[in-house]
């Protein structure tokens, strides 16, 4: 089922039909945490857009595996031998959950991040590269430390059609050229938004060019398939993926990235290494994954995200998206009651999204709204501009915040004092944290904090000296 303009409406309205599934078990579910008008409360973790909890199955697994750790590609004995065969059984986990085809290459990385600059580092020489305002800085701003390549920003759109239009028009202008590629996101990191992947993919491929998905929010929430969605890479993150930090992955075509010069260069990425006569060395690279690759491999993260993938895989999406659906719609419905919030939109409010939905409070700064949902409520959400500065800057405008309030951000210069607060949710969230999410913004819109706040480096914290 995967994500497209056409067929995001047909996705939702199907997951209602489907067998509605319960939280996934998350490892932290049952943390209590302290509030500041007194006693304890089970955290409320509504910040996965940015992490997500591991999931309870994926630590089980690392945990059984840990004791068997050892050097990969590089050892003859038993255990090197169990964890090299872990090491690529987990590559080739994550290429079926990707829909990978024969001739795509999975590269296992550090983060979303690392992968786009990856893919930044590979790309042949003068290659235009078109990328939305609207994108993470993940995604927007790689692509500028390579001086041999032009990129053309593009405005942010106000519908999915717009969209496609904007991306065929830029193209069009601009050609002919030898290479270009095209940079998109599967669902918005600030809106939660579905991105139209398949009708974008089939205007830059109609152009010549070749496309990149951002899929560190659309994974977690959707099913991605890299030959359904015609796109030629996929990139993504194991911390969005309810698996524990430190590993990520580009997938996709291995042309440009068999000839680009490793990424890294070191051990693993390198087949044969002489001196030659003159003194220096001559190297013979890997043209597979492991050409960047190099230095010893994060085994356990990259297994950590094979075990996600074969657990969301096997919990089903159907289920899962109807379940997610329904926290989406709880949310919406709830925020919508109060008339001072306003929920951050590109698509409108109909618009099909994932478990994230940005808003801001008439008469708050959003560090100190956030503040008071954590310290008296037990509530983590995000507040700030969500590493999109560009695309918040665009869906707040004229939104301004008083400056002098606790935690207001310092705006660049000639720009207003600008953020928002985000919550974001997903298959290891029970219902009651969404619900005391939607009553805690109640609360305080309409009786105010009970607890007064001061600014400390930056950011809106309790103020322990007194109460309000």
């Amino acid at each position: 089922m995967p994500v497209s303009a056409a067929a995001t409406s047909a996705t939702t309205d199907s997951a209602a039909d489907a067998a509605v599934c319960a939280p996934l078990p998350v490892l932290g579910r049952d943390v209590l945490v302290p509030l500041v008008t007194g006693g304890e409360v089970e955290y409320a973790a509504l910040d996965i857009a940015a992490s997500a909890p591991a999931l309870q199955r994926v630590w089980d697994d690392v945990a059984a595996y840990a004791p068997y750790y050892g050097s990969v590609h590089r050892g003859a004995g038993y255990l090197s031998q169990l964890s090299t065969d872990l090491f690529e059984s987990s590559r080739a986990e994550v290429a079926r959950f990707l829909g990978c085809g024969e001739g795509d290459q999975v590269v296992f990385t550090r983060s979303t991040t690392d992968s786009l600059n990856l893919l930044a580092a590979a790309l042949p020489a003068d290659t235009r590269v078109f990328v939305f305002e609207t994108e993470h800085h993940a995604s927007l701003l790689p692509w500028e430390q390579r001086a041999d390549v032009e990129v053309t920003y593009l405005d942010a759109p106000r519908t999915p059609g717009q969209a496609v239009e904007t991306l065929e028009r830029a193209l069009a202008e601009r050609e002919p050229y030898a290479n270009a590629l095209v940079c998109v996101t599967g669902a918005s990191n600030v809106t939660g938004e579905l991105w139209p992947v398949r009708e974008l993919a089939a205007a830059a491929h109609a152009h010549g060019a070749r496309i990149v998905l951002d899929a560190a929010q659309l994974a977690p929430h959707h099913p991605v398939d890299i030959a359904e969605l015609d796109v030629d890479w996929v990139a993504f993150s194991g911390h969005k993926l309810y698996a524990p930090f430190g590993a990520g992955v580009l997938a996709g075509r291995a042309d440009w990235l068999q000839a680009a010069e490793p990424y890294l260069a070191g051990g693993g990425a390198s087949r044969t290494v002489a001196r030659r006569a003159d003194g220096g060395v001559d190297v013979d690279w890997h043209t597979t994954a492991a050409r960047h690759e190099a230095g010893s491999p994060n085994v356990i993260g990259v297994y950590a995200i094979a075990a996600a993938c074969k657990a969301l895989t096997e919990a089903g999406f159907e289920g899962l998206v109807a379940r997610e659906q329904q926290l989406v719609e709880r949310v919406r419905a709830g925020l919508a009651e109060v008339p001072e919030v306003t929920v951050l939109s590109l698509f409108g409010d109909d618009a099909p999204r994932v478990g994230v939905l940005s808003f801001v409070v008439e008469g708050w700064n959003s560090s100190h709204f956030a503040a008071a949902l954590s310290a008296e409520y037990g509530i983590g959400v995000r507040d700030g501009l969500f590493c999109a500065h560009p695309l918040v800057r665009t869906l707040l405008g004229a939104e301004s915040q008083a400056p002098g309030e606790c935690g207001a951000p310092e705006g660049a210069p000639g720009e207003q004092s600008l953020n928002a607060i985000r919550v974001s949710f997903g298959a290891g969230t029970p219902d009651e944290h969404v619900e005391r999410f939607v009553a805690a913004v109640k609360e305080l819109v309409t009786q105010g904090a009970r607890w007064s706040y001061r600014t400390e480096d930056g950011r809106c914290v309790p103020d322990t000296a007194a109460a309000a």
